[in-house]
């Protein structure tokens, strides 16, 4: 295992117009999703904090951090997209616009009784599962979550605080899906998964569409500080439907003014890294283990909707190891005076700690002027979640595991 930052410029650079469509994320179809979340009663826009004392350290304009470990009370960004999927699954069943079908309607008595009884599978390292959970309970149905060999106990336990049947499989999460979409091929249940493969393409554009609320908050957060737009998004990465949602928001916002945006994955689970180095536009897939403390981003196959959009869009991508989240934890955790404290769990502080490594590291110059890193950089990240392990997060902030240090 490797303890170096991996980086490739993407050469597969689309012009305007040429790439893949962002339809799906255009301002329309996220205002849609936003509308709905806005009615769910726990709603409030997530918090955008402003790092400006470790910007200036670092030799930047502006890094802003959308904190998503306050969304829903649940610590972690995944029940909008999650959320959003369900609601347009049923708005599709009862035949509705789910802007017909807000929170109160969705959840009433009247809608359960037409739908009946459902069980939504899916497969999770702890977020999504916890979402969807959650999601299932409010409408009153059931869920059944299965998560990949070497899941945290403790985030086991949250989802089935939630009412979810739910088990840590002895397989890696891309095996786990597989598994999960064949017992709902038995069972009857409904996948909610926000990986995409042939035929399975719906849902996870719905869930897509769900995570651009955050992005829409963000922007309009930015705007309230005086910024037009950031000039720069490092974006993490498991299957890529994350930063396929992010990357094709503002693209089809901004167009060829778009944010430079770097896809930051866990080294050991670098699919969209080794697909962006092979550059034939194909998808590649890493198997095995992919034993990284950062659970969220430990799948080997990427989405295909997200890393189409990834391909022809994204500007850099970034291999990471372990080391380099537990530094953005820390950072976070620790904030320099004046600056705002941000509770990040491992794949939520990834890109802060990659950020704050190639700036002040002389063997990052190349990377740096690829992104065109400078004083003028205007940088918007997401915490995707807080310590949603509190256990390992203690271990990393307090007992200085994976450290930094001489690296």
């Amino acid at each position: 295992m490797s303890d170096k930052i991996k980086w490739t410029k993407n050469t597969m650079l689309k012009k305007s117009g040429t790439g893949s469509s962002t339809e799906l994320f255009n301002k329309d179809a996220i205002e849609k999703a936003i509308n709905f979340h806005r009615t769910f009663p726990d709603y409030q826009p997530t918090p955008l904090r402003q790092l400006d004392k470790l910007a200036k350290n670092l030799g930047v304009g502006g890094i802003y951090v959308k904190d998503e470990s306050y969304r829903f009370g649940l610590n972690a960004f995944k029940a909008l997209g999650g959320s959003y999927a369900i609601g347009r699954y049923l708005a599709q069943r009862l035949n509705k616009d789910i802007s017909e079908l807000p929170f109160e309607v969705l959840t009433s008595k009247e809608i359960k009784e037409k739908l009946g009884d459902i069980t939504f599978a899916t497969t999770t390292d702890g977020n999504h599962g916890r979402g969807i959970a959650w999601t299932a309970r409010q409408l009153r149905q059931k869920s059944v979550v299965y998560m990949p060999k070497g899941s945290s106990q403790y985030r086991l336990e949250r989802i089935r605080s939630e009412g979810a049947e739910a088990e840590i499989t002895d397989m890696n999460y891309d095996d786990a899906v597989r598994m999960t979409a064949a017992e709902a091929e038995k069972h009857g249940w409904v996948v909610v998964q926000d990986t995409s493969w042939e035929g399975y393409e719906e849902i996870p554009s719905w869930i897509m569409q769900g995570y651009g609320t955050m992005s829409a908050e963000a922007l309009e957060q930015l705007n309230d500080c005086g910024i037009d737009k950031p000039t720069h998004i490092f974006i993490q990465a498991g299957v890529g439907a994350l930063a396929g949602s992010v990357q094709g928001y503002f693209a089809s916002l901004f167009k060829e003014d778009r944010p430079i945006t770097a896809i930051v994955e866990a080294d050991q689970a670098d699919c969209l890294y080794k697909s962006a180095l092979a550059a034939d536009g194909k998808p590649r897939v890493v198997g095995g283990e992919m034993a990284t403390v950062m659970a969220g981003l430990a799948c080997g196959e990427p989405n295909l909707i997200g890393w189409n959009i990834l391909r022809d869009y994204s500007d850099v991508f970034v291999s990471c190891p372990d080391w380099v989240a537990a530094k953005g934890m820390r950072v976070l955790a620790n904030p320099l005076l004046g600056d705002p404290k941000v509770i990040s769990g491992e794949s939520g502080a990834v890109t802060t700690g990659l950020i704050s490594t190639i700036m002040i590291d002389d063997a990052f110059k190349e990377a740096r002027e690829a992104l065109q890193l400078n004083e003028s950089s205007q940088i918007l990240v997401f915490n995707t979640e807080g310590n949603t392990d509190p256990f390992k997060y203690r271990s990393i902030v307090w007992d200085g595991e994976l450290p930094s240090a001489g690296r």
